[in-house]
C-alpha cells in the first residue's frame, strides 16, 4: 500500500489516475460534476488524510463560487431565456433575411446571420440553435433545402454566440485565469466570432450555388425600414450592455443585471410571453444556474488537487520540450479540439485553463488571445460527437439522426478549423480591438 501511495505522488501517475477515474465515471453515466468531485477527492487521498481532504474539498467548493464576477453568468442566462420567450428571435431572423437574402441559398445565410445576432444577444449557442433552427428549419424545408444541409448550417453557426459578447464562457475564463479583463475578452471576441460566421457563410454559399438554391425576394424600402426598426431595440441591448462595460459605466456583473432588465422590458413591450411563461423562464434559469455553479464548485477541487500533484507543471514541461512556439500552439489547438470531442465547454474551461495558461505565458501569448482560442476550439467541439451539446440540439430541432448530419457538417468543420488557425497564429485578430479601445 505504501509503495502504491509513493507511486501516486508522482505527477504523471497522479494525472493518469485522476483522468482515468474521471472518464471512467463519465462512461458509467455519472453526472460530470459528481465525476469531477469524486475523481479529485480519490486522487487527493494520496496527499492528505481523509478528514483533511474532505475539509479542503468543501472549502474549495465554497471559495470556487464565492465571486461577484460569477454573478454575471446567472444574469446572462436569465436574460437569454427571457429573449428566447419574448419574441425577439423572429425579429432578428427577419433582419437576417434582409441582410442575407441577396446571396445564393438566402435562407441558409439568414440562418447563419440570425445565429450570430441572436447568439450575441443571448450569449448561448444552445439557445441560438434551438430558437433560430426551430424557426428556419420549416422555412428551408418549404423551399426544398436538404434538411441535413440546413441542420449542418444551423449547428455550425450557432457557436458564434459564445465568441460574440456577451459570453458566459469568456466570463468563466476570466474567473479561472485569475482576473483576465472581461472587457478585453468581450471586445476581443468580436472579430473571431464574425470570422467564424463568415467561414460558415462561405461554405454554405458554395454548396447553395452548386445546388441552385435561390435568392430571396428583395424587400422594398418601406418594408426594409420596418424590419430594421423592429429589430433595433433588440440590437440596442448589445450596445447598452457591452458599451457600458467597455467605457467603465458598470462591471460585467452589473451589465448582466442591466441585460435582464432590458430584455424583460422589451418582452413586455412586445407582449409575446405570458406571466406563466415568465415563471417557467425563472425556474429553468435557476436550474441551469445551479448545474453550472455546482460544476464550478467541484472543478475547484480538481484544480487544487492538480496543483498539489504538480500535474499542470509536468504537462507544461512536456509540451514546452518543443522549442518552436508555432508547434506548441499547434499542440495546444489539437489538444483542445480532442478535449472538445469528449467534454462539454464549461468543465473543459474550468479544468484546462490552469494547465494551458502557464504554457501560453512561456511562449509569450496574451491571456486574452488564449481565452478566445480556447473558447473557439471548444465551440467547434460542441458541434461534434459524442458529447456535442449544439449537435444534439440542432439534430433534435431538425428531427434528424446524428449520422444523417455528420457528413454535411464536415466541410463546415474543415473551414472552421482553418479560421481557428488564423485566430491562433494572427494575434491582431483577437488583440487589435482591445488595444484600439485602450483595454490592454
Amino acid at each position: 500500500m505504501t509503495a502504491f501511495l509513493d507511486l501516486m505522488l508522482e505527477p504523471g501517475f497522479a494525472a493518469f489516475v485522476l483522468f482515468v477515474l474521471f472518464f471512467g465515471l463519465l462512461a458509467l453515466g455519472t453526472p460530470i460534476s459528481v465525476a469531477i468531485g469524486v475523481s479529485s477527492i480519490v486522487t487527493g487521498l494520496a496527499y492528505f488524510p481523509p478528514d483533511v481532504i474532505y475539509f479542503v474539498a468543501a472549502q474549495k467548493m465554497f471559495s470556487g463560487i464565492d465571486s461577484f464576477t460569477l454573478l454575471a453568468i446567472p444574469f446572462f442566462i436569465l436574460a437569454g431565456n427571457i429573449m428566447n420567450k419574448g419574441g425577439i428571435a423572429i425579429r432578428l431572423i427577419n433582419l437576417a433575411k434582409l441582410v442575407g437574402g441577396r446571396l445564393p441559398g438566402a435562407l441558409a445565410h439568414t440562418n447563419i446571420i440570425a445565429n450570430m445576432l441572436f447568439g450575441s444577444i443571448s450569449g448561448s449557442s444552445i439557445a441560438a440553435a434551438a430558437a433560430v433552427g426551430g424557426t428556419m428549419g420549416p422555412l428551408q424545408k418549404k423551399e426544398n433545402y436538404d434538411p441535413a444541409f440546413s441542420a449542418a448550417v444551423n449547428i455550425a453557426s450557432a457557436p458564434t454566440g459564445i465568441l460574440i459578447p456577451p459570453s458566459g464562457p469568456l466570463i468563466l475564463f476570466s474567473l479561472v485565469s485569475g482576473g483576465t479583463s472581461i472587457s478585453a475578452l468581450f471586445v476581443g471576441g468580436y472579430i473571431p466570432g464574425i470570422l467564424m460566421g463568415l467561414s460558415v457563410m462561405l461554405v454554405a454559399g458554395v454548396i447553395a450555388h452548386r445546388r441552385g438554391y435561390r435568392i430571396e425576394r428583395q424587400s422594398d424600402m418601406r418594408e426594409a425600414m420596418q424590419i430594421v426598426i423592429g429589430a433595433l431595440p433588440s440590437l440596442m441591448m448589445v450596445v447598452v450592455v457591452i458599451g457600458g462595460i467597455v467605457i467603465g459605466a458598470f462591471t460585467a456583473t452589473e451589465g448582466a443585471a442591466v441585460a435582464v432588465l432590458y430584455s424583460f422590458g422589451l418582452s413586455l413591450f412586445y407582449r409575446m410571453a405570458s406571466w406563466r411563461e415568465y415563471a417557467e423562464v425563472l425556474c429553468s434559469s435557476a436550474v441551469m444556474t445551479c448545474a453550472i455553479l455546482f460544476l464550478i464548485a467541484t472543478s475547484g477541487i480538481m484544480s487544487y488537487v492538480m496543483t498539489v500533484a504538480g500535474i499542470p507543471d509536468i504537462i507544461a514541461e512536456t509540451i514546452l520540450t518543443f522549442d518552436n512556439p508555432l508547434i506548441v500552439l499547434l499542440i495546444m489547438n489539437i489538444s483542445l479540439l480532442v478535449i472538445g470531442f469528449f467534454m462539454d465547454l464549461t468543465p473543459a474551461v474550468l479544468i484546462f485553463t490552469p494547465i494551458f495558461l502557464p504554457i501560453a505565458g512561456e511562449i509569450g501569448m496574451d491571456p486574452v488571445q488564449l481565452g478566445i482560442m480556447m473558447i473557439f476550439n471548444l465551440g467547434v467541439g460542441s458541434m461534434t460527437p459524442p458529447v456535442g451539446s449544439v449537435l444534439f440540439v440542432g439534430c433534435s430541432v431538425a428531427n434528424l439522426r446524428i449520422e444523417q448530419v455528420a457528413k454535411p457538417l464536415l466541410p463546415f468543420l474543415a473551414v472552421l478549423v482553418l479560421a481557428l488557425m488564423l485566430v491562433s497564429y494572427v494575434p491582431v485578430l483577437t488583440l487589435g480591438l482591445p488595444r484600439l479601445f485602450g483595454l490592454m
